[in-house]
């Protein structure tokens, strides 16, 4: 599955919850983050990222879709405002072209943006909403009041008056506001999260008990049946599409609830209800793969979440660090794979009596699974599981790329740390270190899936942590060399490392290469060669 997120912002925890689903579930995913500038955190916690024009560009939606169609994303997913109406306006040229936007309708979108609109929506429900004033001057609703944009967010531009005085001076710098009476109470937020059908899944109401720039800092998940009902109201008029959030504020005094906001998106505490067990990212997954979803009613009342900021590096620049530990990579980065290939198309061909490697090479050359299509024509299709299990198991001919072993020693000499992380099967894996004599040659070698499963292969970072803590080095004192940027240095990234791409002219994953290339996050340190890489280190 590729999930395309468009303003990835600090939207950290849900990448992170998107990322636990998948592991959960047992299914592939990879998370493509859109931005512009290409410096905001959660990029760092993407497997690709995506350049584009500014979200208010004429441009934006042809490029957004190119993006979608050259890299086969299957669901599009905004998470800020700003986006929301075009891309609500342009689901269905999207949707022909393979991508799903996880958007409600533009009408509705609509009333979401204005906040006239939403009061008037809250109303006709039946639901108690401050009314909005767009003309200071008319305004007769007492003090304390509120002022904001009519289509802001994020509490911009959000201020409380005492007074038409200062009233007058605010309404002076807001552009198109509206003033409503100000509420004085609770905050709370319903996060709610529906089918592709607007029938709710999940419906969570959370205390705001302490909020900053218009974000929870600390919440309190309060399963108050009255707001339950409410929002399921609000959900059989409103249709959404995915998740929506609903703000409101019950009275100090009277403990009424006063409807006040509508955000056609994953709020930013949206990820505090999956914690509490409204796992919302899972019912994504699963609703792209065409399950059926439940509603969820385990959610932890009275759980409380406290939030807290973190700093991922994007750009290295001069490091005036000095570099403890090196980790390689092995396929590609230490020797070539193509040459392990060749190696085990041997050892199958000399099981089936000689004669059958270049006809395994073309095969692989041309991108099909070379074991299957040679038994296929020679009408043994049985014999696969004894041939792959030849493959996997074979005693490699291997040989380190030129000048490997010279730095290896080099470094240790230097006092420098030197090991390896590599995916694969064990078995595998353990032939090449063996006939590379690596296994001799670094002082740790970590095979992933030895640590309990393909489900620690990289990106997964807990390899990375394993070497930080054996060799007690800061991760700022450490580096790591890799060839595949599809996934070997997202985990090193987010934990502060330094990462150097080494791009051989012959490894197995140029294509991935070319892919980087329009990525962001591509280290800044590239080299073609041992040579290069040397100089380096």
């Amino acid at each position: 599955m590729n999930i395309l997120f468009t303003g990835v912002g600090r939207r950290i925890e849900l990448l992170q919850a998107f990322r636990s689903a998948a592991l959960v579930l047992h299914k592939e995913l990879k998370i493509f983050g859109a931005d512009m500038a290409g410096t905001a955190p959660a990029l760092a916690y993407c497997d690709y990222t995506r350049k584009t024009v500014a979200m208010k560009d004429p441009a934006y939606i042809s490029d957004l879709l190119r993006i979608c169609q050259e890299d086969q994303i299957d669901l599009l997913i905004p998470t800020i405002d700003t986006d929301l109406l075009a891309l609500a306006e342009n689901r269905e040229i999207f949707q022909a072209a393979g991508t799903r936007v996880m958007i409600s309708a533009p009408e509705m979108v609509r009333i979401c943006r204005d906040k006239n609109y939403t009061s008037r929506f809250f109303a006709d429900l039946g639901l108690q909403a401050p009314m909005p004033v767009n003309d200071w001057k008319a305004y007769a609703g007492g003090y304390p009041a509120f002022i904001k944009p009519k289509d802001g967010s994020s509490s911009v531009n959000a201020f409380k008056v005492e007074n038409a005085e200062e009233l007058a001076v605010y309404a002076a710098e807001i552009d198109d506001y509206i003033i409503q009476p100000f509420v004085d109470g609770t905050e709370y937020t319903i996060d709610i999260f529906c089918n592709w059908d607007g029938i709710p899944l999940s419906v969570v109401p959370r205390e705001r008990t302490q909020v900053r720039a218009g974000e929870v800092n600390k919440t309190k998940i309060e399963l108050d049946q009255v707001m339950i009902e409410e929002a399921k109201a609000i959900c059989r008029r409103f249709k959404p599409c995915g998740p929506i959030t609903v703000q409101l504020i019950r009275e100090k005094v009277s403990g009424t609830d006063y409807y006040i906001e509508i955000n056609p998106r994953f709020g930013g505490g949206a990820p505090l209800s999956m914690k509490a067990g409204a796992r919302s990212a899972e019912m994504i997954l699963k609703l792209l793969d065409g399950e059926e979803v439940p509603y969820c009613s385990s959610v932890a009342d009275g759980a409380v979440y406290s939030r807290f900021d973190q700093s991922v590096c994007i750009s290295e620049g001069e490091s005036a660090a000095v570099i403890k530990g090196v980790i390689f990579d092995l396929d590609d980065t230490l020797y070539s794979e193509k040459e392990y290939v060749r190696s085990g198309f041997k050892a199958v061909s000399d099981r089936l009596g000689g004669g059958y490697e270049e006809q395994l090479w073309q095969y692989f050359q041309a991108g099909v699974p070379a074991i299957d299509e040679l038994l296929k024509g020679l009408g043994c299709p049985a014999r696969k599981a004894e041939l792959l299990t030849v493959y996997r198991e074979h005693m490699p001919r291997l040989h380190l790329y030129e000048g490997v072993s010279e730095l290896i020693d080099r470094l240790k000499a230097e006092g420098k740390k030197v090991g390896i992380i590599t995916d694969g099967r064990p078995e595998g894996q353990r032939g090449k270190l063996k006939a590379l004599g690596l296994d001799h040659l670094v002082d740790d070698c970590i095979i992933t899936d030895e640590l309990g499963g393909a489900q620690f292969r990289k990106p997964c970072d807990i390899a990375f942590r394993i070497l930080q803590m054996r060799w007690e080095l800061d991760p700022s004192e450490m580096v790591y060399v890799g060839d595949n940027p599809g996934k070997d240095f997202q985990a090193p990234r987010q934990l502060g490392m330094h990462c150097i791409w080494m791009c051989q002219e012959d490894g197995l994953y140029n294509k991935a290469g070319s892919a980087a290339a329009k990525s962001f996050l591509q280290p800044e340190k590239t080299c073609c060669s041992v040579a290069e890489l040397s100089r380096l280190l």
